[in-house]
């Protein structure tokens, strides 16, 4: 399974969505780095994804975008191939 990496903040709605999706597809384990807990954290992620809000989801080195971009792969059929690379 891919390594799944994401941007995110605690209280973040989409988030969670994000994350709901992501272990519905069988994601066990996903690396949050917690951009409110970590300030440097949201530079990193800005000048990273050129995007200001979260999530920003990365799967291994594939920058898939925030919740709407992921739901719109999975619904075009392209998120499992990514997660099982």
């Amino acid at each position: 399974m891919a390594r799944v990496v994401m941007y995110s903040t605690v209280v973040c709605p989409y988030c969670n969505m994000a994350e709901r999706l992501l272990k519905s597809r069988g994601v066990e384990t996903i690396e949050k780095i917690l951009i409110d807990r970590e300030p440097g954290k949201r530079e990193e992620m800005m000048s990273r994804t050129g995007r200001r809000t979260v999530p920003q989801i990365y799967i291994d080195e594939t920058h898939v975008g925030g919740f709407d971009d992921l739901s719109a792969l999975d619904r075009k059929g392209g998120l499992m191939p990514l997660l099982a690379a």
